[in-house]
């Protein structure tokens, strides 16, 4: 199938998404915010890799939502000004629809890397914010946008970037509308890794993907069922999940025995793929 938006090519249990918008800053219109759920759902439903890497082309990796999604949000599909509250209630559905459009990142089953240079900017941090995993090229740079068009980030910022930057960073940020480099931006743990060049970056990450697919795919999964859940709960619960998740799913017959015979026998272990998702109701 053919995206507007994006590149999509899936080698060696890698899916790689790639923006391919360069010329046009990728910025973010309207067919973006129905490509992007559609291929991650279908990578996840069919279990077609491991993991996915988002990429860009270009000098800035997104310079954030479109003018014409901002039109859309207020005008689409109205043909005389609608009553306020009625108006209200079809606003916070589109917005609604807008985060769901990134939280899917959060719901597949395989870990999200994205590779990140030149500029990161308004919605395109809350793209980066929903990710597993973020690197960054030396000339990147993070901006909370919305304050300087005078609104407030409303597509994800804030819910997660509170659980990835000290909280007073988060608030200069976004009250301020100032950039975030990226030597910055590692030096508080919002990117794992920091690279010179873009190709360098594309490597790197590659490199660690890579390396995610040789692990036990349900293993990797439960991680990042685990992980997710913790951020939301208390230890109490997450310690009662996880003994309620390996209750469920610990075989040590299967992934286990294969990690151990592939140690023993100094070769690379071979895991099965995650089963496509169920799609009959019964």
């Amino acid at each position: 199938m053919q995206y507007r938006c994006f590149n999509t090519e899936i080698a060696d249990g890698v899916a790689q998404i790639e923006l391919k918008r360069g010329d046009e800053l990728n910025t973010m219109v309207p067919e973006f915010w129905r490509e992007l759920p559609d291929i991650v759902r279908e990578i996840d439903a069919d279990a077609r890799a491991r993991v996915i890497v988002i990429t860009s082309t270009g000098r800035h990796f997104s310079a954030g939502m479109d003018l014409s999604v901002f039109t859309d949000r207020q005008s689409a599909g109205v043909t005389e000004p609608p009553e306020r509250s009625r108006a209200a209630a079809r606003l916070r559905d589109r917005l609604s629809a807008l985060q769901e459009s990134f939280t899917v990142l959060e719901r597949v089953r395989m870990p999200v890397l994205v590779a990140i240079q030149g500029g990161c900017v308004g919605g395109a941090v809350d793209l980066v914010s929903a990710c597993d995993c973020r690197y960054a090229s030396e000339d990147a740079f993070f901006v909370v946008q919305e304050i300087n068009l005078g609104m407030t980030a409303d597509v994800g910022t804030f819910p997660r970037l509170c659980h990835l930057l000290p909280q007073g960073w988060v608030r200069e940020l976004a009250y301020t509308g100032r950039r975030l480099p990226a030597a910055k931006a590692r030096e508080l743990g919002l990117v794992n890794d920091v690279l010179p060049t873009h190709a360098a970056l594309i490597g790197h990450v590659m490199a660690v993907a890579k390396e995610i697919a040789e692990k036990s795919p349900l293993a990797v999964h439960g991680s990042k069922v685990m992980i997710n859940y913790a951020r939301d709960h208390s230890i109490a619960d997450g310690l009662d999940y996880i003994a309620t998740w390996q209750a469920g799913m610990y075989n040590p017959e299967t992934d286990m025995r294969e990690a151990l015979t592939a140690r023993q026998e100094k070769r690379p272990p071979r895991f099965a793929d995650l089963l496509p998702r169920g799609k009959e109701i019964i």
